[in-house]
């Protein structure tokens, strides 16, 4: 009877190792085809390492150091002092598109952590987001910005999913800590990211929270209850970048930063930017090409576009120099649009004035500002009033908004000075007052260069044409301080401007370094006697 149960025994080892065996032999064969797969993708991500085009001609000249960033000096100076300093500061740049505002970033941290003043030290990060193409999850699954808990229900939990362990995944922001954490369109972030932002910015740190922790759960691994007790550190210093103008960012994470504001740039250096993405490209750009490209891009990115297009036309007919031609037709087949840049080339006139306005979103311009007065009938004059763009609509985050133009009204406050101060009764003249253009025109700030008009055409006194004003006029004759003069100034010098009228209230004393004759008034009175040279 032993012998028989010995039997059985031996019968059920047998069978036992036979199945142990081939589970063994089932494991080393899905090894062994796993590894023959992984080395055949090995051998295909070689292949295409191997493999690789040339290097575009934007990265080329991307710039490398600040002195490579064209046209940003006072933007470069303020980003630099906000974090290069002993206390960083979190940081908003504005500015139309293409004009340096993530290459100053990147740089800027470059030089603070070769600054012995500065905290970051040689091994800070700089992490670069786009709020446009960031996934977030409003269930918190999913945060990239922030961080989110990987809880155990979630597939792919892995080996802490299986303990039933919730993982803490961490976010950009703690990937920037001790660095700078550059965050581009940051208008466009989730509004429940921009509150979970202000927060983390405010406690520099991420807690984390989780129905599946338990402070007591021994199985849960040390670094998981620190980082639930305690949170992630997030000690960084915020860069967002933005097109969109101050008005459309929430004032709660403006009031956290620095805001510095990088101009649109000019045609002289748009040419400096062709010039130099044409060497780097191999390419001979001749002046007439340059100053054609200048013409029609209005930032950096448009016009290393143009060159590398119109460079690759002559490469494919067999020559490395950029003739007109090969502009013109990037030119018609882009679409391009003409930049809206005066130049100042004509003599004093009647009846015509440089006013300077504020076109889009902080680009300078100069504007023309024409009237024409002849006596009226029986002394029943009009007043004829063209030009004026009476709305103007862009869009704010997620609407669209409209502008409304108080021009009419500063033509009011006008004739009502003319007549209250100058006894100058309207109702004998027909004028008209023309915008050529169809500029957008915030109507205060035209004030003064209305009513100079005006005045002109009505004594026959010529405005040099050298000249150029901003300014609001109230009813009283008065001048008022008006928005944007440092953007105007500069459009004045650009367009060749000699001397330009302010309201005394917004003189500051960095308008000298723009190389104008700048001329600060109170009243009415003051801004004839500039214009004119003769006080009434």
């Amino acid at each position: 009877m032993s012998s028989f149960f010995m039997g059985v025994q031996l019968v059920f080892t047998v069978i036992t190792g036979l199945y142990f065996l081939s589970l063994l032999r089932n494991q080393r064969g899905s090894r062994n085809a796993v590894n023959s797969d992984s080395q055949k993708e090995l051998d295909k991500l070689k292949r295409m390492e191997l493999v690789g085009l040339s290097v575009p001609l934007c990265e080329k000249t991307r710039p490398a150091n600040m002195n490579d960033i064209i046209g940003q000096e006072e933007g470069i100076k303020a980003l630099k002092a906000a974090l290069c300093g002993p206390n960083p500061q979190h940081v908003i740049i504005y500015g139309p598109p293409g004009v340096g505002k993530t290459a100053a970033a990147r740089i800027i941290l470059q030089c603070a952590k070769e600054s012995p003043l500065s905290p970051f030290n040689g091994s800070a990060k700089f992490i670069e987001t786009d709020a446009t193409t960031m996934r977030f999850d409003e269930r918190s699954i999913a945060d990239p910005l922030i961080g989110s808990v990987h809880d155990p229900i979630y597939q792919g939990a892995g080996a802490y999913g299986n303990a039933g362990v919730p993982q803490p995944k961490p976010g950009a922001v703690t990937k920037a800590h001790g660095g700078v954490l550059f965050i581009d369109e940051i208008g466009e972030l989730h509004p429940i990211q921009m509150n979970r932002l202000l927060k983390v910015l405010e406690d520099r740190r991420v807690f984390f929270e989780s129905a599946y922790y338990t402070s007591s759960d021994s199985n849960i691994p040390p670094h998981i209850h620190k980082i639930f007790q305690k949170g992630l550190p997030a000690d960084f210093r915020l860069v967002g970048a933005t097109t969109r103008s101050p008005e459309e960012i929430p004032e709660a994470i403006r009031s956290r930063c620095v805001e510095i504001f990088f101009r649109p740039l000019s045609g002289t250096e748009v040419e400096q930017i062709s010039k130099g993405a044409a060497a780097k490209g191999g390419f001979d750009l001749p002046p007439e090409c340059s100053s054609l490209i200048a013409r029609y891009a209005s930032n950096g990115r448009d016009a290393v576009n143009i060159v590398q297009t119109a460079g690759s036309s002559a490469l494919v007919e067999g020559r490395n120099n950029i003739e007109v031609k090969d502009v013109e037709w990037v030119l018609e087949f882009g679409r391009y649009s003409p930049v809206m840049e005066r130049k100042i080339a004509r003599d004093d006139e009647v009846g015509v004035v440089n006013g300077l306005a504020v076109a889009g979103r902080d680009h300078g311009t100069v504007m023309e500002v024409e009237a024409t007065a002849a006596k009226s009938i029986n002394g029943k004059g009009n007043l004829i009033t063209t030009g004026i763009v009476d709305e103007e609509e862009f869009e704010g985050r997620g609407q669209k908004l409209k502008r409304i133009s108080s021009s009419k009204s500063a033509v009011s406050n006008v004739m009502t000075v003319l007549s209250n101060k100058f006894s100058i009764n309207c109702l004998n003249y027909d004028i008209h007052l023309n915008f050529p253009g169809g500029i957008p025109v915030d109507g205060p700030s035209a004030g003064i260069a209305m009513f100079c008009a005006v005045y002109s055409a009505i004594s026959g006194k010529p405005i040099p044409g050298e000249l150029a004003m901003t300014g609001e006029l109230s009813i009283m004759g008065k001048v008022k301080p008006v928005g944007g003069v440092a953007a105007k100034l500069d459009a004045a010098r650009r367009s060749g401007i000699k001397k330009v009228i302010i309201p005394w209230d917004n003189y500051q004393e960095m308008f000298e370094d723009y190389g104008l004759e700048i001329v600060r008034v109170n009243t009415i009175d003051e801004v004839i006697e500039s214009c004119f040279g003769k006080a009434v």
